[in-house]
């Protein structure tokens, strides 16, 4: 799977390999082809702002625009995706830095928040009926909360919790 994670903002304090890992598991949970392509990058506010202006007509930057390329579908039991380029996520970190403070569980977590619905959104998810939104962001937290336990430090072996 090509994964390639571009810092484009400016914004030093995102870790761009665990944003390549979290981008890694959201396609392995999603079943995705091995060979698919996915691109995650973080632009400043301006470009963030003009892409919202072109592609969604709508004014001042946004949170994440995500941009399908070979309009690729998750895998199902026991079969992947077809291969492909699933297309570009792009992420404005000082958006997802004030949405974080304001819901309370910081940048990290959201940009995490940010790129998994920026994936969804690439493989054919959507959010603009109520049975969707369901969907969509029932299976976000679900593999938010998967992430999250992977990535949780494991005590060392030996070690004895009191």
């Amino acid at each position: 799977m090509s994964i390639d994670v571009a810092n484009e903002s400016g914004v030093t304090t995102v870790d761009e390999e665990r944003l390549s890992r979290l981008a890694r598991f959201v396609l392995d949970a999603m079943r995705v082809h091995p060979l698919a392509e996915l691109s995650v990058v973080l632009v400043d506010e301006g470009p963030m702002a003009d892409l919202h202006v072109r592609w969604m007509d709508e004014p001042g930057p946004t949170d994440v625009l995500s941009f399908p390329m070979d309009e690729l579908r998750p895998g199902g039991p026991g079969r992947t995706s077809e291969p492909g380029v699933l297309g570009d996520v792009i992420i404005c970190p000082q958006v997802a830095e004030r949405q974080g403070e304001q819901a309370g569980h910081g940048t990290e977590a959201e940009i995490d928040l940010l790129c998994t619905h920026g994936i969804l959104h690439l493989l054919g998810y959507d959010h603009a009926e109520p049975e969707e939104h369901k969907e969509m962001f029932g299976l976000q937290g679900e593999i938010l909360a998967a992430w999250r336990e992977s990535e949780a430090p494991r005590p060392a072996e030996g070690s004895e919790s009191s």
